[in-house]
């Protein structure tokens, strides 16, 4: 029988019953980083209900009972929560959670916690505390020791164990154990263990934290996720990280992308920077929130510790070879950079896209990776995702600025190898063999190569075949995935004006929202050369051709102020334009011998080269599936 009898050196109590919650000191060791379990199996102790601690019952009943509080940050202010905090409209309580409110008392976030969690709108048969009594009971109850393995679904998954007393360790070991059992499908989970821990610390008692649990898995809100259940959905939200990390943090991410082989890989641990990488005082008020706002917030934070990241190397660079283990010790010690709350502030300054447009993203990469292989059940992939650029041979870039040019685009379409589609070298200059070679491709990257010796390019989301729906007239077509960027002299990216500058519209209202319909078979016509017919050079099939999906960014979805702001791509018998309104961001005439770029208003570039220039060299690439 385990032994808690222990006396506490600190009661959560204090006015109003609030235990006052403090970040730790720059450089504290003690509750400054979680401790992790291990993934072997473990033997459970259980206690009698007469083995728990002597808590207060006046100012804090049932709750702290797992905590050991000598790991618990000092206190520095009272809370001052309002007593009618549980009736305050949905949005006051996102505030009040964004600046603090309950921040500094255990007993508030006890009493907070379960009644959010009870809002959480879930699947109608989800088990409670009820049902975890009656597993519990059943697995670890006759025995006086029971000997149950982890659920496997926590294979490589770290376990902290924050500031839990050795009987918390107990108790979450079993939550933990009982949720394997009754979520069978669940096959790889990292946030799950962490999002266990912190509750633990604000729970009654097992049974509680169990349903809490439970409803944030079973949640069935839509475009509002809160738990990644498989390796498909979480390599998904790894993806969609990478994908926002591009647009909010360029130069973070051109810092990563200079220092790291694989670009993905460093994204891939984004969710391990939150749980288990941040300090408890930290990870706690990262929890307040996203109890409220779901998986977005996770973004929005783990964006900001990029940012700050970048702001924190010294113009050097990184100081060591190994980018991933570096992010992961200035998260360890982000108090010495940044304060809780500052870091939340900047998370919720980040102008992100509507839940809705990131949930379109998240699903697209799903698809992705569902096409390289992927399954729902799979624990672990069973190839490599990096693109691997050593083969890679081009007369317009070198390996390494085509890996840089690779990591720009969204991550979906970077699992697959470059695919030369259209040369000017091989193929001749001509705009009608520029289009026979090209339609059927989506996306592309477009490569210029000037006499003068400067590069620059297009990444274009749509296929080529679409301006023939324009018919005689030379519409504009794509989606805000395009961009225009440069290589040489100096490499620099431009995205969708709305990407930097959101304010500038508005999401459509749902009512107005057309759904997406079938779009036609991809045109597999006489006129392809053996070069698209090879069982080798396979189109990737994109959402909009499945018909089931919006694209992402699809201007559809979006109140413009203007057609300037949407002008992405243009094709005609005359020549090609990328980008427009007020100027043109790129222009080729039908012999794609001479060009023209300067300003326009879809992208708010600058001219990309000298503004009127001569060709040496044009490529275009595609994406090899596999």
């Amino acid at each position: 029988m385990l032994q808690v009898g222990l006396s506490l050196p600190r009661c959560p109590g204090g006015a109003a019953g609030a235990f006052p919650m403090a970040e730790p000191a720059a450089g504290e060791d003690a509750g400054t980083g979680p401790e992790v379990l291990g993934s072997s199996p473990v033997t459970i102790v259980v206690t009698s209900e007469a083995d728990t601690w002597d808590i207060d019952t006046s100012s804090c009943l049932g709750c702290g009972q797992f905590v050991d509080w000598d790991k618990m940050p000092e206190p520095q202010q009272p809370a001052q929560i309002p007593r009618d905090v549980l009736s305050r409209p949905r949005k006051e309580l996102k505030r009040l959670a964004r600046e603090g409110c309950w921040a500094w008392s255990h007993a508030g976030r006890a009493r907070l916690y379960p009644r959010l969690i009870q809002q959480v709108s879930c699947r109608l048969v989800t088990p409670d505390a009820l049902v975890y009594r009656d597993v519990a009971g059943r697995l670890f109850g006759k025995p006086s020791v029971s000997s149950h393995p982890l659920p496997e679904f926590l294979e490589g998954c770290p376990t902290p164990t924050y500031c839990l007393s050795p009987h918390g360790v107990t108790a979450l070991k079993k939550i933990l154990i009982c949720v394997g059992a009754l979520f069978p499908d669940i096959t790889h989970s990292p946030l799950l263990p962490a999002l266990a821990a912190l509750l633990l610390h604000y729970s009654e008692d097992e049974a509680q934290c169990f349903e809490s649990v439970s409803r944030l898995i079973a949640s069935n809100a839509p475009h509002a996720g809160y738990i990644d259940q498989s390796f498909l959905a979480h390599q998904a939200s790894c993806m969609t990280f990478g994908d926002l990390a591009t647009k909010h943090c360029p130069a973070a991410h051109k810092l990563i992308a200079g220092a790291a082989e694989n670009v993905l890989e460093v994204y891939s641990e984004w969710l391990s920077w939150l749980f288990p990488g941040l300090p408890f005082g930290y990870a706690v008020r990262v929890l307040d929130v996203f109890l409220l706002e779901g998986q977005k917030v996770l973004y929005r934070i783990a964006l900001a510790l990029l940012k700050q990241f970048r702001l924190s190397v010294t113009p050097a660079g990184p100081q060591g070879s190994d980018i991933k283990a570096e992010l992961q010790a200035f998260v360890r010690n982000i108090a010495e950079h940044v304060t809780v709350d500052k870091l939340l502030e900047r998370a919720f300054g980040i102008r992100l896209f509507s839940r809705k447009e990131i949930w379109l993203l998240q699903m697209a990469n799903r698809k992705a990776l569902m096409e390289r292989g992927i399954t729902v059940v799979q624990r672990r992939p069973s190839f490599h995702l990096a693109v691997d650029m050593q083969n890679f041979s081009s007369s317009t870039v070198t390996a390494q600025e085509m890996r840089l040019i690779w990591s720009w685009i969204p991550e979906r379409f970077s699992l697959f190898p470059p695919l030369l589609l259209f040369s000017t070298s091989e193929d001749g200059c001509s705009l009608q063999r520029f289009y026979t070679c090209c339609e059927g491709y989506e996306p592309t990257v477009l490569l210029i190569k000037t006499t003068e010796g400067e590069v620059c390019g297009a990444f274009l989301s749509s296929d080529w075949s679409e301006r023939k729906k324009s018919g005689a007239t030379s519409g504009f077509f794509g989606t805000g995935e395009c961009f225009v960027f440069t290589v040489r002299p100096e490499a620099e990216r431009y995205e969708w004006v709305l990407i930097k500058k959101p304010e500038l519209a508005k999401a459509v209202p749902r009512s107005r929202q057309r759904s997406p319909s079938p779009a036609p078979e991809p045109r597999l016509g006489s006129s392809r050369d053996s070069r698209g017919s090879s069982p080798n050079h396979l189109a990737v099939p994109s959402p909009q051709r499945r018909g089931r999906l919006s694209p992402f960014l699809a201007i559809r979805h979006f109140l413009l102020p203007s057609k300037t702001a949407s002008m992405f791509m243009s094709g005609s018998r005359d020549g090609i334009v990328i980008g427009g309104g007020g100027g043109q961001a790129l222009s080729l005439d039908a012999s794609l011998l001479w060009g023209h770029t300067e300003h326009c208003e879809t992208f708010d570039n600058p001219p990309l080269c000298q503004e009127n220039f001569q060709v040496q060299l044009l490529e275009v690439w595609g994406f090899q599936s596999a």
